[in-house]
């Protein structure tokens, strides 16, 4: 059995009710990057961490969509 351990970072940037996070992912010698965003509606309470992980999790969503995207790509090669 083999073991491939790979770490995610993500990165938050916070401007007014706005955040953004860009999840950075290196494997196979390829670099994978999401990027998540969330915005506080007015009448909400100021709790910056629910913005934090709502970007993190659309980063993290859009990361997980580039990683399918480049598993078919690689599995139609196969096919050819």
């Amino acid at each position: 059995m083999s073991v491939l351990i790979s770490h995610a970072e993500i990165a938050f940037t916070e401007e007014g009710d706005r955040t953004r996070a860009e999840a950075v992912l290196e494997l196979g010698g390829g670099h994978f990057h999401g990027v998540g965003h969330a915005r506080r509606a007015p009448g909400d309470p100021d709790v910056p961490i629910v913005g934090e992980e709502l970007a993190a999790a659309r980063a993290l969503s859009d990361l997980a969509h580039k990683l399918l995207d480049a598993a078919a790509t690689r599995i139609e090669k196969f096919s050819d």
